[in-house]
């Protein structure tokens, strides 16, 4: 177990004393792991018994069942939480209420960094928003490697936080993707670059509404050096400095945009051409969207940097399994995996990279509208197969805002002769020039283990039925 005794130099005061990590699941058990190796006495709390007794054994602390921690508050010195845990866990309400600073794991690798623990402070480009994080950070990630930086995706891609701060060797630029949680739970984290790239209606029930969602986005751009996506009207409203941007427009000064078909950087107010839209992946607006912040960040750190370094990394970038793969083709017909979009504005640029769509969709909704996604892609869906909890409910919607288009629903509750189902439907409704897009706007646990095994099912079962494969 740990011990007080020989603590690391530079560490931060509220580890001086017994810190509880709650949670003790994989950001759990990183963070003990990396407190106990800087000699931090560690408890880590949590209700199931056996992760608590697996986490001990693997970071080597101390576990404690959250009720005891409860009672015996008193003897921590803070309280360093999992992204999962809500706001309003009985824990850690008790333990705000009662003096104890609540941060979160980034937050933590965050002051541990910035206090020169592992070595001079990096370099942090944080990634945020509701809908493509994930390919923009990976994006960014690409296009710094390309010019030569030891920079790597961490956060939740990648490597996590706490492993890219203290791996052996050394990481110079960490290129984040942080959630609303891990954002929720920082207090000092102002990164180098921050990245804001659209605000919708998601995670309402954890946060416990709209505003505190989007405030806890929107920290990224105290950043000095502070990305916006201007064409999202929400997003605008979070902008109180002027900040750099990046739009699907032409560009202004201070901003990227696209011109003629050509990413244009404006960031510093001269023109530069970067790279063709065409080619990019994923296609369509959202790739376009995801590439224009990710070359927006680059080049606010760099000024200097060459357009064809960015073009280069952009053209050789590979969209991440789930996010607009190609997983099937065959007649003319093609089969997308977007099983990632979770939500209607995920779904939304999902479907708006096709003309003509068979439209998989269906899962647990947590309370967000369809009406205005149907509506507005009600031209371009040819027909629609439902699953899922909430499957009904988009039913309604395509039956009032697009009458006439045929409609399948499966109340099979069972994930793979569910999918099945409506993708056998699904390829009964298409012909050459069609795609068949699975973009759920909801997300998938009450099927599924998660959105990757949504995936992996729709790519197996359409391929099948299709009698096509994605091209190599």
């Amino acid at each position: 177990m740990t011990s007080t005794l020989n603590k690391t130099p530079n560490l931060p005061e509220i580890l001086s004393g017994t810190v509880l990590v709650t949670g003790a699941g994989i950001s759990g058990v990183g963070i003990a792991r990396l407190l106990a190796d800087l000699n931090v006495d560690v408890l880590i709390a949590d209700t199931n018994e056996t992760a608590r007794d697996r986490a001990m054994e693997v970071a080597d602390v101390a576990g404690i069942h959250p009720d005891q921690a409860l009672a015996e508050l008193s003897r921590f010195s803070c309280v360093v939480t999992s992204p999962g845990w809500r706001p309003d866990t009985p824990l850690l309400r008790a333990a705000q209420a009662a003096g104890l600073e609540v941060l979160g794991d980034v937050e933590l690798c965050y002051r541990l960094d910035r206090a020169s623990v592992f070595g001079p402070p990096r370099t942090w480009m944080v990634v945020t928003g509701t809908n493509g994080k994930t390919t923009t950070t990976s994006m960014l990630a690409s296009i710094m490697q390309h010019a030569g930086y030891q920079a790597e995706a961490v956060g939740n891609i990648g490597v996590s936080v706490a492993e890219a701060i203290s791996a052996p060797q050394r990481i110079d630029v960490l290129v984040a993707e942080l959630s609303s949680f891990q954002l929720h739970w920082s207090s000092q984290l102002v990164p180098d670059v921050g990245v804001l790239l659209n605000l919708a209606e998601d995670h309402i029930d954890w946060h416990g509404s709209m505003a505190a969602y989007a405030a806890a986005k929107a920290k990224v751009l105290a950043a000095p050096l502070a990305i916006a996506g201007l064409d999202d009207a929400l997003v605008q409203q979070y902008v109180t400095t002027p900040v750099m941007g990046f739009t699907m427009h032409p560009p202004q000064a201070g901003q990227v945009g696209v011109t003629n078909g050509t990413i244009v950087d404006n960031l510093h107010g001269t023109t530069r051409n970067i790279v063709p839209v065409a080619g990019l992946e994923p296609p369509g607006p959202a790739g376009i969207y995801d590439a224009l912040a990710a070359t927006a960040a680059a080049v606010a750190l760099v000024p200097d940097l060459q357009p064809s370094v960015i073009a280069q990394a952009l053209q050789s970038f590979k969209v991440a399994g789930h996010r607009g793969q190609q997983v099937a083709e065959a007649r003319g017909i093609v089969a997308i995996d977007n099983s990632k979009a979770t939500n209607p504005h995920a779904a939304d640029s999902a479907l708006a990279g096709h003309d003509s769509v068979i439209w998989v969709a269906g899962g647990q909704l947590k309370g967000a509208e369809v009406d205005d996604l149907v509506a507005h892609h009600a031209h371009r869906l040819k027909a629609v197969a439902l699953m899922g909890v909430d499957r009904n409910i988009i039913r309604e919607s395509v039956e009032k805002h697009a009458p006439g288009v045929p409609i399948f629903v499966t109340d099979d509750t069972d994930p793979q002769s569910a999918m099945d189902a409506v993708c056998a439907w699904a390829v009964t409704q298409a012909s050459s020039g069609d795609a068949i897009v699975l973009a759920p706007a909801a997300a998938s646990l009450d099927m599924y283990t998660g959105m990757g095994q949504r995936g992996v099912l729709f790519a197996e079962s359409v391929s099948a039925h299709l009698g096509g494969v994605a091209p190599k």
